[in-house]
């Protein structure tokens, strides 16, 4: 019966393809900044409404669909709904020239979704009608949640602290998916174990004594300081981490000074981290701050140094069971579409809503580009996937991990 079940609660495919992809379209025209996703979220609450389908806010943006159909098990699935200050170039005829204001710093970005958090969105969306219109085919409870502000690994714990336990029942397992450019268009991609990085993001502030230009004797300058630092973090992956382990450390910025002949009072770095073993990730943080200590110490700095940590994402880690029973419907539907993927050196905030609730989760890939190996990677402003089949893929993916729960196969 599985197949049979999952054919007929996608039979709804074709016939709403066009109008699924004006609403991909729409998305995709009118992105929003992390934590101010107002009027995806209500184009997202109007749709599953007039669907007739169960829905709740949880927090400023965030929303939690539920549908009902019996006893049986409960799946869960995100989709997360923010996009990124990136000014589109993907050449799309429906490409992004939206613009907003940040409401914390009042800067004005072009505003796209070049992270295809729009397919995300769809893929959800779709899968809850598509249950919600063939009960007949399944029984149990199918809940979406609809996640703000991955992007700035704030959304997720949001929800979290917004009470999202206390809307929804405890799922039996948790589901997420993300289209991405490093494996075949249409293919859908997964392994079992870590699949994303632990990731965070580091503030370092240095101090140094100003002096005029002319007269280096009088200061401790900064920027040689941070100069410093900069080569010497080098070597914690180089010299510290073992050649089997993966860990990178990347300073993406340092901002000081205003004028050629002024030595200034301090330095900021940025610096991100990405390893997929939480021991490696302790390691290159105690070594970074050790670094930066012991430089500002020989370069005679007046002050301690200060650290904050932000952006923080947890290792995105695949539960084994529940893995094995989405691969075994993604091999079965799919066939040779249903593909190995290596560990992707990005970073997820989807992890902290199931870890919250004790509950085991599986996360996959699916390939939005057909010439995938000279695509834009995510973050690209010109990463746009292709339409189809990466649209029809989305939801195809999300009826079908879902169905390993709640469809019964009759044959097993």
């Amino acid at each position: 019966m599985g197949n049979q079940a999952v054919t007929k609660i996608l039979s709804d495919l074709d016939s709403t393809r066009a109008e699924r992809e004006e609403l991909l379209k729409h998305f995709h025209q009118h992105p929003e900044l992390s934590l101010q996703e107002y009027e995806t979220s209500a184009r997202i609450r109007a749709e599953l409404e007039a669907a007739g389908i169960e829905v709740h806010s949880v927090g400023k943006t965030g929303l939690v669909a539920i549908v009902e159909n019996g006893e049986g098990p409960v799946v869960a699935m995100r989709g997360d709904i923010d996009a990124l200050p990136v000014k589109e170039v993907s050449g799309k005829d429906y490409a992004s020239t939206a613009e907003q204001e940040d409401e914390k710093t009042g800067q004005t970005f072009a505003v796209s979704h070049a992270c295809g958090h729009d397919f995300h969105i769809m893929s959800l969306l779709s899968a809850l009608k598509f249950y919600n219109s063939h009960k007949d085919a399944w029984a149990g409870t199918y809940v979406g949640v609809f996640q703000p502000a991955e992007e700035i690994a704030a959304g997720a714990q949001e929800m979290v602290d917004a009470g999202i336990a206390e809307v929804m029942p405890k799922p039996d397992v948790y589901l997420g998916q993300h289209v991405i450019a490093v494996t075949p268009g249409g293919t859908v991609a997964s392994k079992p174990g870590t699949i994303f990085t632990a990731a965070s993001s580091i503030r370092v502030k240095v101090y140094g004594k100003g002096s005029h230009g002319s007269m280096p004797q009088l200061s401790v300058d900064p920027v040689v300081l941070a100069s410093a630092i900069v080569t010497r973090l080098q070597t914690i992956v180089g010299r510290e981490i073992a050649p089997n382990d993966m860990g990178v450390v990347t300073v993406g910025a340092i901002h000081a000074g205003t004028k050629s002949n002024i030595i200034p009072d301090d330095a900021e770095l940025l610096i991100n981290t990405r390893a997929y073993d939480k021991d490696v990730e302790a390691h290159m943080h105690e070594a970074i701050e050790r670094i930066v200590r012991a430089e500002c110490e020989a370069a005679r700095s007046p002050k301690e140094p200060e650290f904050e940590y932000y952006d923080i994402y947890p290792l995105t880690s695949n539960h084994q069971e529940p893995f094995e029973q989405v691969r075994a419907v993604f091999d079965d539907f799919f066939g040779d579409d249903s593909v190995d993927i290596d560990p992707v050196s990005a970073s997820e905030d989807f992890s902290i809503v199931p870890d919250s609730m004790d509950v085991p989760y599986v996360y996959w890939c699916v390939g939005g580009f057909e010439d995938w190996k000279n695509a834009p990677g995510n973050h690209n402003p010109a990463f746009a996937p292709d339409l189809q089949p990466t649209l029809d893929r989305g939801v195809e993916a999300a009826v079908v991990a879902a169905s390993a729960w709640l469809v019964k196969n009759e044959d097993a």
